[in-house]
């Protein structure tokens, strides 16, 4: 085997994990392919035979690619209205248990991010998401978090701290019993239908939050991007929305936890994934981007 075909081999073997780090610091699929892309093109530029950690050295190459990408980005968020979400991923829910459906799927669940906490990681400064997700989520030290960074292994131990107390705070981490979680989001389901007020505040969490992306040049149905926060408020709108709107929805997977897609005659118009703790709904995050939702259910 020539040197070549060995390096090719050797990156296909970790483009999973190189994907896993990217989709968790850019929060879109076709960005994390695009910075994994561009570690082949460095890596091809690089004197691998002098590499002695070839997973580790791409691993924070990602990194840094994402890093800067993400600067870009920030730098021209005013061009996007209201709030932005990341690119949900959709599985199939198996009704008949509360496991997802074949082995492909459990694969899905066993490496995802919710949602909700890709929402939370959105808003760090894209430094404090480097050192939560590299540390944090896979283990990289903070000597090496801290080259990319330019900055101390202290500093970088202190943005990931920052972080993590963000993370926290903001309850991102679901019931981990997919069969509770279901049940709750269909009673929220069945609420919304109702236009039950009542019902409704009942499932929902007191400081509830519920975010709509409707994307840069809106969603459908006459949405548009807003945060609504406490259970009363979030009620409101499912039950003013809900009767037009949750008999569309089906319940799936969305990024491993329990969420809906909403389909019309010509296709899913919406992705949204739901948070579920101690029976409480604690946020709903809704997707009416027309990329994304084509991105998440185009099944490609």
């Amino acid at each position: 085997m020539d040197a070549a075909t060995w390096q090719a081999n050797e990156f296909e073997r970790h483009r999973a994990h190189l994907r896993s780090v990217a989709y968790r610091m850019l929060g879109s699929g076709t960005e994390a392919d695009d910075a994994i892309q561009e570690a082949w093109l460095r890596l091809g530029r690089s004197e691998s035979d002098a590499i002695v950690n070839l997973r580790g050295w791409l691993t924070t190459v990602v990194g840094r690619i994402c890093i800067d990408m993400l600067r870009s980005r920030n730098a021209r968020r005013e061009e996007y209205a209201g709030v932005r979400m990341p690119e949900p991923i959709v599985t199939d829910y198996d009704t008949s248990s509360s496991a997802p459906a074949g082995p492909e799927d459990q694969a899905v669940l066993a490496d995802s991010v919710g949602l909700a906490l890709l929402v939370v990681l959105g808003t760090l400064s894209p430094p404090e998401r480097l050192a939560f997700v590299l540390h944090d989520m896979f283990g990289v030290p903070f000597d090496e978090i801290a080259q990319v960074l330019a900055r101390t292994p202290v500093a970088a131990r202190q943005l990931a701290s920052r972080a993590r107390r963000k993370v926290r705070e903001a309850h991102t981490q679901p019931d981990p019993d997919l069969g509770k979680q279901r049940q709750v989001a269909a009673a929220f389901l069945a609420a919304a239908r109702d236009g039950d007020f009542d019902a409704l505040v009942d499932l929902l969490h007191p400081e509830a939050v519920f975010r709509i992306d409707a994307g840069s040049v809106g969603g459908v149905g006459g949405v548009a991007s807003a945060l609504l926060e406490g259970s009363a408020e979030v009620a409101r709108q499912a039950a003013v929305q809900g009767p037009r709107f949750a008999s569309l929805c089906r319940l799936v997977l969305v990024n491993g936890a329990i969420g809906i897609v909403a389909e019309s005659r010509s296709g899913p118009i919406a992705v949204a994934g739901i948070t579920v703790l101690e029976d409480q709904i604690v946020s709903i995050d809704l997707v009416l981007d027309p990329e994304k939702v084509r991105a998440a259910t185009s099944g490609g």
